[in-house]
């Protein structure tokens, strides 16, 4: 009896440390969201902040407070969520500790289909998400066949992961090729960053956003039964396939929005749930809450870096991401054989 209860106490006090990691990573965004206002090429002093954000829009460091650098916080903190959780879930879904939306070929999918639609169909930019989405299943679900052999390993998903992005980058840069006269804002889109992002683009992304982490959190259930491994999942009365293929979809849903606001953004989805799993552990209903505000933080501060660090020049937060995520990436292949 007192093994039991000492066992209950525990758990209790495992939760409570979770929720407390989840309170201290949302602290901790908010403080790098109002910051991120006073920093940049021109410091903003937080009187004419709270003016900006509570009523007045018609100065001009408070408008480049509404119309610049408040949107572009929040986009970077969806888009940045968008990613973390997306990783999260693919990271559960195929079995691999290195599955990312970037490494595995989804974000290449979104981002063929985002530069069709921006190159031979301008006029029709409110599509580029839901074709973006069409392209990052398409390419999740060719990687999963791919790699389908008796069931699923993780090298092969790597393996067919680089192939299908190889060939889908082909695909990107032959559009380049023959494009070259529309090519500008589809380069600076292949980079990956937020600038001139503002309130439209944060109306396109926030109801996407909104239904791929109520989907996900609805789905973290399952995803805990899946990691038990697929005979263990079958056994308890899951239907493992259509799971599986319901949780790619809802990954694919929330890279392809956060492809096709930002564009090519690497490593977010890697470096993230790792990160979030060595504080709170492998149980996703709090993983990816935590994941998502972790995958937020890191989006908004590289970008803060990106816009400061180097000012007036501003480096796309794509770039920024790949310079640290690159050596975190060859980190665990290196832990991950």
């Amino acid at each position: 009896m007192q093994t039991r209860t000492e066992g209950h106490c525990d758990a209790i006090n495992q939760t409570a440390r979770r929720w407390l990691i989840v309170v201290v990573l949302s602290v901790l965004l908010a403080a790098i969201l109002i910051g991120s206002l006073v920093w940049g090429s021109v410091t903003i002093p937080w009187r004419t902040i709270v003016n900006a954000l509570w009523h007045d829009h018609t100065g001009a460091q408070e408008m480049i407070v509404w119309n610049i650098r408040f949107p572009r916080n929040l986009i970077g903190a969806l888009v940045g969520a968008n990613l973390a959780v997306a990783g999260a879930i693919l990271q559960a879904v195929m079995k691999n500790p290195l599955a990312d939306p970037g490494i595995i070929g989804v974000s290449s999918g979104a981002g063929l289909a985002g530069v069709v639609m921006l190159i031979l169909y301008p006029a029709h930019e409110y599509w580029v998400t839901p074709i973006a989405f069409l392209g990052a299943m398409g390419a999740a679900l060719f990687v999963y066949a791919l790699a389908w052999k008796n069931g699923i390993r993780p090298t092969r998903i790597i393996l067919a992961g680089v192939a299908v992005s190889a060939f889908l980058g082909s695909g990107i840069s032959a559009l380049l090729v023959f494009y070259g006269d529309r090519v500008q804002g589809a380069l600076l889109w292949m980079v990956g960053g937020l600038s001139a992002r503002s309130w439209p683009q944060l109306m396109t992304l926030y109801p996407y956003t909104a239904l791929g982490v109520l989907l996900a959190l609805f789905g973290a259930k399952q995803l805990n039964v899946l990691a038990l491994g697929d005979e263990t999942a079958r056994s308890l009365g899951m239907p493992v396939e259509r799971v599986r293929f319901g949780m790619m979809a809802v990954a694919s849903l929330m890279a392809a929005a956060a492809v096709s606001i930002a564009g090519l953004i690497g490593f977010v989805g890697l470096v993230v749930p790792h990160m979030v799993r060595l504080l709170i552990g492998s149980d996703y209903r709090f993983l990816l809450p935590a994941s998502a505000l972790g995958g937020a933080l890191i989006m908004v501060l590289s970008d803060t870096f990106g816009r400061v660090a180097f000012s007036p020049i501003e480096i796309p937060v794509g770039i920024i991401m790949a310079f640290f995520g690159a050596p975190f990436f060859l980190y665990l292949l290196r832990r991950n054989p």
